[in-house]
């Protein structure tokens, strides 16, 4: 029996991650879906129901974060899977540590750097950070909210990327022609709110939005800061909204240095015309995926998981198979009872 719980930025995605190797490896699971966004997981148990899937296959909970507590916690759960926060990630590997000692893959938070080099293609580089951290409303945990471009072109970079952030439509969904959405929810809201404003209160510089789009609703204007310093709170803590923080960097060396001084280790991404420059970046960059020249690009193929306390375990590919599997070693003599 595995329990198998899900965030709220991605229900029906996160879902389908994890619903596929639970099933094709032979297991039955449990879901607790985010109180936030719990409608996608039980339509989904809806269809599972018609397709005519065995009861108690795939069980579907909407809950609090107590309800999680309690599948981690539960001695009949054999292993569990946790998509969200670092924070509660901790807690799920000590229900689970004071619990049965079940197996616990984590998918968690992150701070993902951009390395934007001085050969890097201006175009590409402002269409790529755009996607890396403007993507639904920045609440993505690979979000590229640590943007460092190479001294000589940051100018460029910085004046290219307000004018196509400007550009950028905030609106309900139901509007046409629009590319960012609301946040989740008031507090999520308040949240990314907060953080703008300690960015200010510590120096950085405003260069694009920082404010409630509109007077009506969870929207906030796509917000660019410059002149970030790496000891900012804005620079460490994940923000999970559309604010993003650009820095300027000399050397290779220190760019890559920089890149790596987190907590976090998810995702990050390489804009350079330079092949080996770019992949030999990437070999040094502690994360478990390195984009080059995109960001968030995902296949279902490709395996999808993150260093240090942006968890451990793998989604996707073949080792999220592995996940829901154990080796069991049985040893027969061929000859008779061995004496």
């Amino acid at each position: 029996v595995c329990g198998a719980i899900i965030p709220w930025n991605f229900p029906l995605l996160m879902f389908a991650w994890k619903v596929g190797p639970i099933l094709a490896t032979g297991c039955t699971v449990v879901f607790k879906t985010s109180e936030k966004t719990p409608l996608s997981a039980l339509h989904i148990g809806k269809l599972i129901k018609e397709a005519g899937f065995p009861p108690g296959v795939v069980n579907i909970l909407s809950g609090y974060g107590s309800a999680g507590e309690a599948l981690a916690r539960h001695m009949d759960v054999d292993k569990i899977a946790f998509t969200g926060s670092t924070a509660v990630g901790h807690k799920i590997e000590q229900y689970a540590t004071e619990s049965n000692m079940k197996k616990v893959t984590l998918e968690l938070g992150g701070k993902s750097p951009m390395i934007i080099f001085d050969d890097a293609n201006i175009e590409t580089a402002v269409n790529t950070a755009r996607a890396g951290l403007f993507l639904n409303q920045g609440q993505v945990c690979t979000a590229s909210s640590r943007i460092f471009v190479h001294e000589s072109i940051h100018d460029k970079f910085v004046a290219a990327m307000v004018q196509n952030a400007q550009g950028i439509n905030v609106g309900g969904y139901d509007e046409k022609d629009i590319d960012q959405g609301p946040q989740v929810d008031k507090i999520q809201f308040l949240k990314v709110l907060g953080y703008i404003e300690k960015g200010i209160e510590e120096g950085a510089t405003l260069r694009l939005g920082g404010h409630r789009h509109g007077n009506k609703g969870y929207f906030i204007e796509p917000t660019i800061f410059t002149d970030v310093k790496d000891d900012m709170v804005i620079a460490k803590e994940e923000i999970f909204g559309p604010v993003m923080s650009i820095f300027k960097f000399k050397t290779d060396e220190e760019a890559i240095t920089r890149a790596n001084a987190t907590k976090y280790g998810l995702a990050a991404s390489v804009v350079s015309e330079n092949g080996a420059r770019a992949i030999s970046t990437a070999h040094q960059l502690r994360a478990g995926t390195v984009w080059i020249n995109t960001h968030n690009s995902f296949d279902a193929a490709v395996p999808f998981g993150g260093y240090k306390e942006s968890g451990h375990g793998r989604e996707l590919g073949f080792e999220a198979m592995e996940n829901y599997l154990e080796t069991k070693t049985v040893m027969m003599p061929l000859t008779g009872p061995k004496v």
